[in-house]
Formats: C-alpha cells, structure tokens, sequence
C-alpha cells in the first residue's frame, strides 16, 4: 500500500485538487452548504479539544471556563448543521441567514476572549502564531457583526480564495510526485532493458550448444609430426 501511494499519490492530489476548486466555486452560491461546514467545523473544533485540553489545564477555574466555552460550541455548531438540513425551504430560512452573522461572530469573540484571559490572568503558556491567531479573531468578531450585508456567501467567497491557493498547492505537489515518478520509471526501465541484454549475450569463448560454426577452425601444418609415430 506505501508503495502504491508512492507511485500514484500523484494522481490522487490532482483528483482532490480537482475536488476542491469545484467545491470552492459551489460554495460561493450555496448558503446552505456554508452554513452546514461552519457548523460541522465548529462541532469537530469543539469535540476534538476536550480530552487534551481538560487534561493539560492545571487551573481548576481554567479547566471549568473552557469546558463550559466547549460545551456551548458544541450546541452551536449543532444548532447550525440542524438548519442547514432542515430550514432551507421553510419561512425562517432567511432569518437564519441573517442570524449567521451573530453566530459565528459569537464563536469567534468567545473563543478570543477566553484565549487572551487564560494567557494575560492566568499565564497560560502559548505560541506567537496561535496568539496572533486569536487576536484577529477576537477583532473579526465585531467587524463581522458591523458588517451589514455579511452573510454565508461572503464567508463562501472566503473558502473560495482558500480552495484556490490548495488546489495551487496540489497541482505543483502532483507535478512534482509525476516527475519524480516518470522519472523512476524511465530508470526501472533502462534498468531492465539492461539485464535483458545481459543475458542474452553469450559467455565470450564459449560456443551456444549446437552452433558448429562457432568451434574454431585451427590449420594443420604438414610439418607437424608426432615424433612416437613417424616411420622413417
């Protein structure tokens, strides 16, 4: 299986790059859908975080503002996915989609401001890049929320920007994999052709069995005489 990956990986990072671009340009006119992923990525953000974070918290209030930060999430997130299944087609649809904004603003605002206290009062430790993550997101908060015509497709064309730049990245990734792969196989084949040749050839100085004509023909000289049985 390793080897199969390492011979056609290629061809599947083209596929996915496929895949992505075409999911990038439908998101960008299907609320619906945004809406949904939002959902499904915040409940996935949330499950996935417990366990670690629960066990490496050492302040007991910390780990409680965190559990609690998850388990609102989570119902947040479900909140989401469950209308994006089943309210697309009722009277409230719009509505929601006006409520997208305040949702996902209230993620993002919670989220930085639980980060940012756990490490200016509590003295968690953190990165540079997960702290600078944290305060654009703290900040996209009320810029999201003052955003009049915000709305699951602006979020769509996002996506879109990001299905982009990883579709980029595939292909030059692909290309890279199918050149190192005709390359391997421009090699197995010298390679065999090779060893073909190889043993086709005969031994040198050794006639084939049956060939005749390969036995060396050696001239008799007359004057050769085998002293035991010349008579004079």
């Amino acid at each position: 299986m390793k080897k199969l990956f390492e011979d056609y990986g290629w061809l599947l990072k083209f596929i996915l790059a496929a895949i992505l671009l075409a999911v990038g340009i439908w998101m960008v006119f299907a609320d619906d859908i945004i809406f949904a992923i939002t959902g499904f990525a915040i409940v996935i953000f949330s499950i996935f975080r417990v366990i670690p974070l629960l066990r490496t918290l050492e302040n007991e209030l910390l780990r409680t503002v965190n559990l609690i930060e998850i388990i609102f999430d989570t119902i947040l997130g479900a909140l989401m996915v469950y209308v994006a299944f089943t309210q697309t087609e009722s009277d409230s649809w719009d509505s929601w989609l006006a409520a997208y904004k305040w949702m996902l603003a209230g993620f993002f605002y919670i989220r930085g401001v639980i980060f940012l206290s756990s490490t200016v009062f509590w003295s968690e430790k953190t990165e540079v890049p997960k702290f600078i993550f944290h305060l654009v997101i703290f900040t996209l908060a009320p810029v999201i929320i003052m955003w009049d015509d915000f709305r699951p497709q602006t979020l769509g064309i996002l996506f879109l920007f990001m299905s982009i730049f990883g579709t980029i990245y595939l292909s030059f990734d692909g290309y890279g994999g199918y050149s190192r792969y005709r390359q391997r196989y421009k090699a197995k084949t010298k390679k065999d052709k090779k060893e073909k040749e190889e043993k086709e050839q005969p031994e040198k100085g050794v006639p084939k069995p049956g060939d005749e004509d390969s036995i060396p023909n050696v001239p008799y000289d007359k004057d050769d005489k085998d002293e035991d049985t010349y008579v004079n």
